[in-house]
């Protein structure tokens, strides 16, 4: 099975979750960069403004090719309840995307807001097939069971026809 974990982390929370998937699965971890990164400050102004519009920040790939991969594996920080303005640009520069099961995971500290719902839906809108949504907050985080448990899904899914 071969699978790419692909996220945007900006407290480091989200890179840490992505980092132990792809330590189980041997995926190809891909960490989303802005060409221009967010101050502490505009990551929470206009940041969250720019994720709660759906708006799309320029990214550092321009295109992400996934026509190999068995599983595509997304994970967002949830600002303002929304998926990050770094990860709907992911959505937008996927190739290759028809037809691929997806695995998707939001970090935050209290709940996902209308982050996966609205990841779900642009990821279905391009052709995917979502196998499995996880919300990992402060305590879901550090917690072995809930990551296995994503984990497992991510297998299941590559083993799907």
């Amino acid at each position: 099975m071969k699978t790419s974990i692909i996220y945007h982390s900006y407290s480091g929370n989200t890179r840490s979750v992505a980092e132990k998937v792809r330590d189980a699965c041997s995926g190809n971890l891909v960490e989303v960069k802005l060409i221009s990164d967010y101050s502490s400050l505009t990551a929470y102004t206009l940041g969250c403004y720019r994720a709660m519009k759906g708006i799309c920040d320029p990214i550092e790939q321009k295109t992400i090719d996934v026509a190999a991969d068995d599983v595509i594996v997304i994970g967002t920080p949830v600002w303002a309840g929304k998926t990050t303005p770094a990860i709907n640009a992911v959505v937008a520069a996927l190739q290759g995307c028809k037809g691929k099961k997806a695995v998707i995971f939001a970090t935050c500290r209290k709940d996902g807001g209308e982050s996966l719902p609205l990841l779900k839906k642009a990821l279905e809108e391009r052709g995917m097939t979502v196998a499995g949504e996880f919300v990992f907050d402060k305590t879901g985080m550090k917690d072995p069971e809930r990551i296995n448990a994503m984990i497992s899904a991510i297998k299941a899914a590559g083993s799907l026809p």
